[in-house]
């Protein structure tokens, strides 16, 4: 795979990322992108929603925290979205503990998202299998959730990403498990939902929706295992993240330890 191509392509094109994302996260999303190359846009108002994803690099539909009017939008910017080909990233938030996200979310994915990214009780919850989430939090396990991410990608044509202790990459024929160590993720706010805002601005950048989320998720990784080695608690390896997010240069992707199988 040509992952450090991916990095260097974000760094050099600054892909303008277009985020409909929850209030909790918007800040920090912003930063993230700012600090690893890209152009972030956060809007979530009906009548303005579809005619900038049109123009967007790509597009992120976050489900944490929706509004009636925000939901507006965000069908709003699927529909624009998908008649102008810009790619997009579903992140189904706490999908399947909580019903008006969940029958949302079941309505939007079968306009085809270019990618879907979630913990593995949100990506069992969308293909309809028992999960045991408990809100934004994952109770199941990566390996768990594959065989449903699996289904998911061979229904919609979608590319699956699934965060957790290894971070799964899936199409209909490949999954990679991506290897680093994420765990100051875990203990801020936010470190999942931008990641799926960095998934989007790779996936403007390559044409391989697969390699692109390997990339990202890579990319995110790497970053994650700086930024921890540099700080002392939470607070800290927030500040020290974004800092990393910088620093990170596209030619470590060349050692990134990722695990591939090809599908029976």
């Amino acid at each position: 795979m040509t992952l450090p191509i991916v990095a260097r392509n974000y760094r050099e094109q600054s892909p303008l990322v277009f985020c409909l994302t929850n209030t909790v996260v918007a800040n920090f999303t912003a930063n993230v992108l700012l600090a690893s190359g890209a152009a972030p846009a956060m809007t979530d108002l009906p009548g303005e929603a579809g005619p900038f994803a049109a123009v967007a690099s790509a597009m992120l539909v976050n489900l944490g925290t929706p509004t009636t009017e925000q939901l507006r939008a965000m069908e709003e910017a699927v529909e624009s979205a998908s008649a102008a080909g810009t790619p997009w990233v579903l992140d189904p938030v706490a999908v399947g503990a909580l019903p008006v996200r969940t029958e949302f979310a079941q309505r939007i994915v079968a306009r085809r998202p270019t990618l879907i990214r979630g913990n593995a009780s949100e990506i069992m919850a969308l293909a309809g299998w028992e999960s045991s989430g408990r809100g934004v939090d994952s109770l199941d396990s990566v390996q768990e959730a594959i065989a449903a991410g699996r289904e998911l990608a061979v229904k919609y044509g979608s590319v699956v990403a699934i965060s957790g202790e290894a971070d799964a990459v899936i199409d209909a024929q490949r999954t990679v498990l991506v290897h680093t160590n994420g765990i100051g993720l875990t203990r801020i706010t936010g470190g999942g939902c931008a990641l799926g805002a960095v998934c989007a601005g790779m996936l403007a950048v390559h044409e391989d929706p697969f390699e692109a989320a390997v990339a990202a998720h890579g990319y995110y990784g790497l970053a994650a295992e700086k930024a921890l080695a540099a700080s002392s608690g939470p607070g800290s390896f927030a500040v020290a993240f974004l800092d990393s997010l910088a620093a990170v240069e596209p030619a470590a992707l060349e050692s990134l330890n990722c695990e591939e199988t090809t599908h029976a």
